[in-house]
């Protein structure tokens, strides 16, 4: 056996060393990387601290689940044999059980690697194509699974610690909400104001004005200061905004696409040069008609 092997540490050369639990297998999955993996192949952790769930949580985890999917991936060690053990997530595997997933996401580690899984999810939170409910979890798993504080956490990737705690706070939202902005639907300051608000159903109904009405992150914090009241019994309209004037190429436009198709096409300009080209039809045929113009070459 070479040096070099013997620095892996006795349990991952183990591993190593055997063909039949080797990780780097064909056909396994990377060490560090989230993988669909089936359920049944995940056992219990025997040192799982929480043994009680809240049933209700439980449940409402469950009808999101089969909604959203799992958002979160769990974290599981390589056990061998095509078997691995939950290190984190208990809660969300019990619900993706019940909500009748037969494979869930999962980071793959083995047992003694602290250290390269700290170097990693550091690496990873530094890359430029992240967004910020991938940097929050980053955060998460850099606290609870290499058992670091926010102070840690900020010093090791060079942030304030107030940034650290913003982003993890981002995890509390509802589901609804995280993949908003996964999606990058709504932004970090959009996402702030909801953060300070307390009610869910306050802050789902402002994630809809926000997306509906294309709201900029002023007139949310002005929203934010109405009561829930005016929020959710009064639904106030979004703040209004100054009418912008389409421009004459676009008119021309939506005139040239009408003659084309025999259709009353709008074209909606929104912010930043976004916008939506609307087709209305009023039956299958039409929307066939619509189709094999698409269509043509």
């Amino acid at each position: 056996m070479n040096a070099k092997k013997q620095g892996l540490g006795r349990g991952l050369n183990a591993l190593l060393e055997n063909t039949e639990t080797d990780i780097t297998g064909k056909n396994a999955p990377p060490l560090f990387s989230v993988a669909e993996i089936p359920i049944s192949d995940i056992e219990a952790n025997p040192f799982q601290p929480r043994e009680n769930f809240n049933d209700k949580e439980l449940d409402e985890l469950v009808e999101s689940i089969k909604v959203h999917g799992l958002i979160q991936p769990v974290t599981v060690r390589k056990m061998g044999y095509g078997k691995y053990q939950l290190i984190s997530g208990e809660r969300r595997t019990r619900a993706a059980i019940r909500a009748g997933l037969e494979k869930i996401p999962a980071y793959i580690r083995v047992a003694d690697d602290q250290g390269m899984l700290e170097m990693s999810l550091i690496e990873n939170i530094h890359r430029e194509n992240l967004n910020a409910i991938e940097i929050a979890i980053s955060y998460k798993r850099l606290i609870e699974e290499c058992n670091l504080k926010h102070e840690d956490v900020a010093t090791r990737i060079g942030k304030d610690r107030s940034t650290v705690t913003n982003y993890l706070r981002l995890l509390k939202l509802p589901v609804e909400i995280q993949v908003a902005i996964r999606d990058q639907q709504i932004s970090m300051g959009h996402a702030r104001c909801l953060i300070g608000i307390e009610e869910p159903e306050v802050q789902l109904h402002l994630l809809k004005l926000i997306i509906e009405e294309d709201l900029s992150v002023r007139e949310v914090e002005e929203l934010a200061r109405q009561s829930k009241d005016e929020l959710i019994e009064v639904k106030p309209q979004a703040p209004e905004k100054k009418k912008t004037e389409k421009p004459e190429k676009i008119i021309a436009l939506e005139k040239e696409l009408s003659e084309k198709t025999q259709l009353k096409i709008k074209i909606k300009i929104k912010k930043q040069g976004k916008g939506e080209l609307i087709l209305p039809f009023n039956s299958e045929e039409e929307l066939e008609s619509i189709t094999r113009i698409l269509n043509r070459e």
